[in-house]
């Protein structure tokens, strides 16, 4: 061994060792920070405001608020749900109106459905749709029960008139299409909607606000002159891609056109919420659990 030369392999040695060192703490911290990413981003809320404005609105309608839940799958934000609860009292609606699956199918628990619904309605009036979990829900009829005691309107093919200084709006609420199909090989729901939606004793020339857990069929809602949709189903995809969207979203399949957001189509408008819990994918990626509160402009 020539002078200098043990030295020189014990410097390459240490140098080696203190890169492999620098670039396991990089991925440590990386890890870390993507760890705290994916928690924040399935246990924070987001509040998403949005103004609908239309002249079609009765003038003592016009600042009129509605908060609306979507899809909570039986999550807990807070011990007893407290922390949606104080951002639905922050917002201050004038009514609160969920648009189904409140509770899952797969991991029922119907108790923490009605004891969000009891403290809900202490801050304004709550109205209530189906989803498609609760059309595969065996315990349903307790649900409702349990919803009804506590004073919630549960909306199943129904219309609602809501008053103020002697004028009205319609609060239209459409059962979740699971409970009378179980499949749609051939239009067949599309087809039930749209005869639901013209049977249905809805004047049209009244500002009307549909309750409807399915944003896929816009087009039938859109078709019934429909002034606003309140939809979810689609958990805004899941996981959604920068730039992109959402990736994938049931009955629309990959890329859906209505994942979520504000979407127009002729005179009608359509909101839909990436909603608040998660069902047969435990964890949401880039896409936040949203509450909606909703501000109607003449």
């Amino acid at each position: 061994m020539f002078p200098g030369e043990g030295e020189a392999i014990l410097k390459g040695f240490i140098n080696k060792k203190g890169k492999k060192s620098t670039i396991i703490c990089i991925a440590v911290v990386i890890f870390i920070v993507l760890g705290i990413w994916i928690v924040r981003g399935n246990t924070v809320i987001e509040v998403t405001l949005t103004t609908i404005v239309s002249n079609r609105l009765p003038q003592s309608f016009s600042g009129y608020v509605i908060a609306y839940v979507s899809d909570l799958h039986n999550a807990e934000f807070g011990k007893g749900n407290s922390e949606l609860l104080q951002k639905l009292e922050d917002g201050n609606p004038d009514i609160i109106v969920i648009t189904g699956d409140l509770a899952d199918s797969r991991h029922t628990d119907i108790d923490i459905a009605v004891k969000f619904a009891n403290e809900a309605m202490k801050i304004a009036q709550v109205y209530y749709v189906t989803g498609n979990h609760e059309a595969r829900l065996d315990g349903y009829d307790r649900l409702e029960t349990g919803l009804t005691d506590a004073g919630v309107i549960v909306l199943r093919d129904e219309v609602h008139r809501i008053e103020r200084s002697n004028e009205e709006i319609l609060l239209i609420g459409l059962d979740d299409p699971g409970f009378a199909l179980k499949s749609n090989w051939f239009g067949e729901t599309q087809a039930m909607i749209n005869a639901k939606l013209k049977n249905l004793n809805a004047d049209r020339n009244t500002f009307s606000v549909l309750l409807s857990h399915r944003p896929e069929l816009f087009e039938i809602y859109a078709g019934n002159q429909i002034d606003l949709v309140l939809s979810g189903h689609t958990h805004g995809g899941q996981i959604r891609l920068p730039f992109i969207g959402a990736l994938v979203a049931p009955d629309q399949g990959f890329f859906p056109k209505y994942d979520a957001g504000l979407f127009h189509s002729g005179n009608t408008k359509m909101i839909v919420s990436r909603g608040l819990g998660n069902s047969i994918i435990p964890v949401r990626v880039n896409n936040r659990p949203e509450l909606v509160i909703v501000t109607l402009e003449k």
